[in-house]
C-alpha cells in the first residue's frame, strides 16, 4: 500500500513545480508611433467677423404723390437706373407743360426785344429784363423736368433688392424718413473682422525680432469659415485695417473683400476669417489623434522612451493647423508619439514601436487618404 502512495505523491509533486516554472515574461503592445519633426510653420489667427455688403442703398421718393406701380419683383437683381415705381405724374406733367409755355413766350419776347433795343425803341433796361426772364423760366422748365423725372423712382444701384415697404396707392412725400425699399450689392462681399490690439502689437514684435517671417505674396489672403463649420470656397483678399483702436472693447476692426457670385454670403452673416501671421521656424506639429486630455482637460501625449516604455508627457499645444496640433511645450524634434493602439497602453507599457503609416483606399483611380486614419 506504501508503495502505491509514493509514486502518486512524487507525480504531484513534479506537476507542482511544472507549474512553477511557466514563463511570466511581459510581451511587447504593437502600437504606431509617429517620429516628430521640426519644420517651417505658417502661423494663422482665427477672427470672428459678419459679412458687409459693399454698397447699400435705401430708395426714397424725391417727390411727394400716390404711387400707382410698382415696377420690380422682391428679393430679384435690380440693375442701375431700372424704374422701381411710377409716382402719380399728372400734376408734374402740368406744371412741366407749364413751365414749357413760359419759357416759349419769354423766349419769343427777348427775340423781338432785340432788334427794337438795337434800334433804341425801347430802352436797354427793358431788353435785359426780358432776357432774365427767358433764363428763369428755362430754370423753371428744368426744374420741372426734373420733378417729372422722379416719378419715376430708379435704382442708384446695382444689387439685389428687397421687400417693399409701400404698396400701390400709398402716400409718399419727398424727404421722408422712412424708405421705400433697400438694395444690396453682394458680389463681392466685406467681411469685417476686430483683432485685439495686444495681439496685433506682438504679432508685429515677432516679425521685428525675427521670431517669425513674414508670409510674402499671400500675406493679404484671408479664408473663410462659415457659420455651419464648412470652409467658403473662395479666397479672400484683406483690405485695409482701422487706424484707431476701439476704446471699449480694445480691438481694431480689418476688412476683408470675397468674391461672391453664388450669394452664398448674405448681408450679416457670423463668420470666422483665418488670417496669416507669418512663418514659424523649427516647430514641432503632433498629429491630432496622438493628443489626449486628462480629467482637467490638460493635454498629453504617450512619448516612447529609448527602452521602448510608454511615458506620459504633458505638453502645451496652441492652433491646429492641417488636422495637426501645434506644441508649443513638452516635445522636441526625434520624439516618438504613439498614435495607433493608445487605449491599449499606460504609463510605463513595454511596447513595440512601428511607424505609423496612414490607410489609403482607391476609388475611381484616385488615392485618397483615409481621414479616419489620421
Amino acid at each position: 500500500m506504501r508503495s502505491t502512495i509514493l509514486p502518486l505523491c512524487l507525480v504531484f509533486m513534479l506537476a507542482g513545480c511544472d507549474q512553477g516554472t511557466k514563463d511570466t515574461t511581459v510581451k511587447p503592445i504593437n502600437v504606431g508611433v509617429t517620429t516628430l519633426k521640426s519644420q517651417p510653420v505658417t502661423l494663422f489667427t482665427q477672427l470672428p467677423g459678419r459679412t458687409t455688403a459693399v454698397r447699400t442703398a435705401e430708395v426714397r421718393p424725391q417727390v411727394s404723390g400716390i404711387i400707382l406701380k410698382r415696377l420690380f419683383v422682391e428679393g430679384s437683381d435690380v440693375k442701375a437706373g431700372q424704374p422701381l415705381y411710377l409716382i402719380d405724374p399728372a400734376s408734374y406733367q402740368a406744371t412741366y407743360d407749364k413751365a414749357l409755355a413760359t419759357l416759349e413766350n419769354a423766349r419769343q419776347l427777348a427775340t423781338r426785344y432785340k432788334p427794337l433795343m438795337e434800334a433804341r425803341a425801347v430802352s436797354k433796361q427793358s431788353y435785359d429784363d426780358a432776357v432774365a426772364a427767358e433764363k428763369q423760366a428755362k430754370a423753371e422748365l428744368e426744374i420741372a423736368q426734373v420733378n417729372l423725372n422722379y416719378t419715376n423712382v430708379r435704382s442708384p444701384i446695382t444689387g439685389r433688392i428687397g421687400r417693399s415697404l409701400y404698396t400701390e396707392g400709398a402716400l409718399v412725400t419727398n424727404g421722408q424718413s422712412n424708405y421705400l425699399t433697400t438694395i444690396q450689392q453682394l458680389d463681392p462681399i466685406y467681411v469685417d473682422v476686430s483683432e485685439s490690439s495686444l495681439q496685433l502689437l506682438r504679432q508685429r514684435r515677432a516679425l521685428a525680432e525675427g521670431k517669425l517671417q513674414a508670409v510674402g505674396d499671400n500675406a493679404a489672403a484671408v479664408k473663410l469659415t462659415l457659420e455651419d463649420g464648412s470652409d467658403y470656397v473662395h479666397m479672400g483678399k484683406l483690405e485695409f485695417s482701422e487706424v484707431t483702436v476701439d476704446e471699449t472693447t480694445g480691438s481694431i476692426t480689418m476688412r476683408a473683400f470675397f468674391p461672391n457670385p453664388n450669394r452664398e454670403l448674405l448681408p450679416g452673416m457670423f463668420v470666422h476669417a483665418v488670417l496669416p501671421q507669418g512663418v514659424a521656424h523649427q516647430r514641432i506639429l503632433a498629429p491630432q489623434q496622438s493628443i489626449m486630455h486628462d480629467p482637467k482637460g490638460r493635454p498629453y501625449v504617450y512619448k516612447i522612451g529609448a527602452d521602448n516604455k510608454v511615458v506620459e508627457q504633458a505638453i502645451k499645444t496652441g492652433e491646429m493647423i492641417n488636422g495637426q496640433w501645434l506644441v508649443t511645450e513638452g516635445l522636441k524634434s526625434g520624439d516618438r508619439v504613439v498614435v495607433d493602439g493608445l487605449q491599449l497602453v499606460r504609463n510605463g507599457s513595454l511596447v513595440s514601436p512601428s511607424e505609423h503609416q496612414p490607410k489609403v483606399f482607391k476609388r475611381a483611380n484616385l488615392t485618397t487618404a483615409d481621414p479616419s486614419a489620421q
